[in-house]
Parts: structure tokens; sequence; C-alpha cells
């Protein structure tokens, strides 16, 4: 296929069209440069043209007309992923689905929403409309659309109680468009959603989404410290096995992170402070007062319904999952992360051997409980003092050979970003719903390279040359 880029703008300038370029570059990245990998990698990658769709008929258009001319076509919601996720490998259209930001209904226990809705929009709308709220959400939660977080994310504030957002019962519905020479609706739930959730787009772009609803409450914020590291993430793993304490988040900061790199929060800490955040439904206050009483290492620092801080920290949520990530570095450029899973019998018995194979600082614990099969676990998002990228590879193997999940931050395909190994739901579906593999293209090696071994860092053939 030759794309014919310039046909395919000239058929859609009727529609919304970016002509700024400096926009045009904007709209083509996202917080892919939270790796030194990815951003050495894909720091020049920038879109042909952005087109802004107002409903879900221009969404047809759009992609019947950039099949006719074989331009690729990557969705965008807010850019805040930070796996490559929403850039345009091959350059082509970006197309941005702000537009599309309506809340359609609102029923007891669920919501219809459409894609570009910022989560706290949406949050607010539920809250206003019926008292309720989304039961999990990113810490992005001001600036990210409810598509992108079903296209891009894996899990968040909430998933103490609810799990993973691919679990069954996270997502209730999702309305899909192919890429075809006519392009065809589509509507899954069950089994079919895992087709396009957690897919960045590759293979359908979603236009209609259903959500679960749960009571909304005014959660007290909290952070608790410990002198021991142990003794803060035992409290938080067994505060969410507490089944009669309702809370929303449990994150475990490592010192000398909360010292370092939060700084509204470094006046009330010491470099030796280990931190847990927290969000305690109202009504649970006094069970968790007690609870936290029973746990004499712990103490109390900071509670949102008290005045008891000059200034205050803002929500708590806000400091955990990769928001720890971005405020670190504000403070020190050279920090990134790892993603991983700790699970098993004993999850926290692989986090202290992480934490003896790198006894120097090099790696920083940051823990986040998570639901897996009515478990409690830990998600890591490790904050790693980034040297080179052979000694970044070096530490990812050490965590697999320990039993580690690694989810791969710095690598911008499906697999290498999950599992290691073929979806062959979103591989099937692709080759139904994208046959040119226009949708998002480079970002899923199967559909690439079927045989691809994993070895060593993919890298997609037509990436865009640096200029």
């Amino acid at each position: 296929m030759t794309p014919n880029i310039a046909a395919a703008k000239a058929d859609l300038a009727h529609l919304e069209i970016e002509e700024r370029e400096a926009t045009i570059r904007s709209m083509s990245r996202d917080f892919f440069w939270y790796s030194p990998v990815l951003k050495a990698r894909l720091d020049h990658v920038v879109a042909d043209f952005v087109v802004y769709p107002k409903s879900e008929d221009e969404i047809l258009e759009i992609l019947a007309t950039c099949y006719r001319h074989d331009c690729p076509v990557t969705t965008r919601g807010a850019g805040t992923g930070n796996y490559g996720q929403a850039m345009p490998l091959a350059g082509g259209c970006v197309m941005s689905l702000k537009n599309l930001n309506r809340v359609k209904e609102v029923h007891p226990g669920r919501v219809i929403v459409e894609p570009g809705c910022l989560l706290k929009d949406l949050d607010a709308h539920c809250r206003a409309d019926s008292g309720q709220e989304l039961r999990m959400f990113s810490s992005t939660w001001a600036t990210a659309t409810i598509g992108g977080f079903i296209a891009g994310g894996s899990g968040g504030i909430g998933s103490c109680t609810w799990g993973a957002l691919r679990d069954l019962g996270n997502i209730i519905r999702l309305r899909v468009a192919t890429m075809e020479e006519t392009p065809r609706i589509l509507e899954f739930r069950g089994e079919e959603l895992a087709r396009v959730s957690h897919a960045y787009g590759t293979n359908g772009i979603i236009t209609e989404i259903e959500m679960p609803l749960a009571p909304a409450y005014d959660w007290v914020d909290l952070f608790v410290t410990s002198d021991s590291f142990p003794e803060a993430a035992a409290f938080a793993r067994d505060l969410a096995k507490e089944d009669g304490i309702l809370i929303k988040l449990a994150s475990v900061y490592e010192a000398p992170i909360a010292h370092e790199y939060f700084q509204r929060v470094k006046p009330h800490v010491s470099a030796e402070s280990n931190l847990v955040g927290l969000m305690v439904a109202p009504h649970a206050m006094e069970a968790f007062l007690t609870f936290l009483g029973r746990r004499p290492g712990l103490r109390l620092i900071y509670r949102s319904d008290a005045a008891d801080w000059d200034r205050k920290p803002g929500p708590v949520f806000e400091y955990g999952w990769n928001h720890t990530t971005l405020r670190a570095l504000k403070v020190d450029p050279s920090i990134t992360y790892l993603q991983i899973r700790y699970g098993g019998t004993d999850p926290l018995e692989k986090v202290e051997a992480m934490r003896n194979a790198f006894p120097d600082g090099e790696v920083m614990q940051h823990l986040e409980v998570m639901r897996e099969n009515g478990n409690t676990i830990f998600a890591g998002l490790s904050m790693v003092k980034f040297t080179s990228e052979q000694r970044l590879d070096e530490i990812v193997r050490i965590h697999e050979e320990a039993g580690c999940l690694i989810f791969n931050p710095h690598r911008y395909t499906l697999e290498e970003g999950g599992r290691q190994m073929v979806d062959d739901r979103q591989l099937k579906f692709k080759r139904e719903a994208d046959p040119k593999g226009l949708l998002n293209p480079g970002k899923m090696i199967s559909w690439d390279v079927p045989d691809w071994d994993y070895s060593r860092m993919y890298a997609y053939e037509k990436l865009q040359a640096a200029e």
C-alpha cells in the first residue's frame, strides 16, 4: 500500500481539521517520555494531520475515507498514556475524540457515555445526577478520558476493591467502529469485551461505553507513616482485607520517596519515613481508626477532613499510581519506573526479595494494593534511577528471574507491555475489523511479525525516520 495522505486530508476538509504544525505535533505525543528508552526512539514521531469528529457518523466517514486512501489512523483521547499508545508511528491521521464527550444516560449502577468524556466530568455528572461515582479511575482523573482509560489503562484508584479494569464486571458494554471499505458498528459484552479493551485502538474505535457505578462518597484522604517499610506494606495489605472497612486506595511508598519527591508532604516526614496513602469512606473512619490503633508502629499524619496542615496536599490519589513517577520526574529527571505484578500466596515476600536485590536505592518500592481473584495482591510501580538501557534491561531480568511479572513501560507494543504473548482474540478481531492494518500501526507485533520471539525489543519497520 502507498498512503495518499494529501487525498485523505482533502476529502475530509469539511470536518474540523487541525492546521497548526505545533498543535499537530502536540496531538501526536503522549507521556511516552516517562521512559528514556521510548523518548530516544519516538521523540520525532508526528502525524500528518489531526481531525476532530463530532459524531459517530463522522468517525465512520473518517475511517472509510482513510481506508480508501490507505492512510493510517491513530485514535487519541487525552494523551495521558505512557507507553506510546497514542503516538502515530507511521504518521497519517490522528483522530481526536475530544468532541465526543456526552454523558448519554445514567441509571442505577451504570452509565452510558461517549469516549471523549473526561473522567472527572463523568464522575461529577454521575454524582450530581444520582449520587453515584465511577468504581475505578486512573490517577490522571482530571485530564484523562474514559475511552483512553479503557483502551490503554489496566487499573487504578478503586482497584483495591474492584480489581483490574479488564476483570469481569468492570466494563459492561462497548460500541466499536471497524475500519473497512464500509465501516461497521459492533457492540460487545461479556467475553467479547476482551477483543478491544486495552488494545490501544489497534483493531477498532470505541464510540460508546457502558460502565458500572457505585454509591458516591466524600472519601477521606489519609497519610500514615512507619519507620519500617515491611510494616507499612503489611498494614496496607491487611487493611484491604478488612471486609467492613470500605477503601478506594491503598498506596505504599518506600523511604525516601515521600521526603524527596512529595513537596507538600515533605515538611511532615523525614527521609526515613515510609508512607501509606489511603482513601477511606466516611462511615468507615471509626473502624479504620480502631484498626490503626492496633498497629502501634503506624502514625496518622494527615486526614483531609481535619484542618491539621497549613498547606493541604491535594487529592491523595494524585500521589499514587503513575502520578508518583510524575512527581519524582519534576524533581529528578533521571527517574523512570517499572510496572510489576506481585501475586502469589505471599506477594510481599517477592517485594522484599527485590528490596534486597537493590539495597542502594537504585530501585525504590512503590506499591498499589489490588484485588485479584478474591485475593489481595500488589501492583508495583517501582521507581528506578536510570543509568543506561542495558542496566534497565538487567533490572527487568532480575525481577523476572525472581518470579515477578513485568509489564514493561519501556516498550510501545501491546505484547511487550503485557505478558509477551499473542492475544489471539485481539489479533483475530484485527484481521476482521482492520484488514489493511491501518489502525494504530506498529503497536501489535503479532500482526506485523507473527513469529516474533521477544528476545529483543521490537522495532516497527515503518516507524517514521528522524529528520
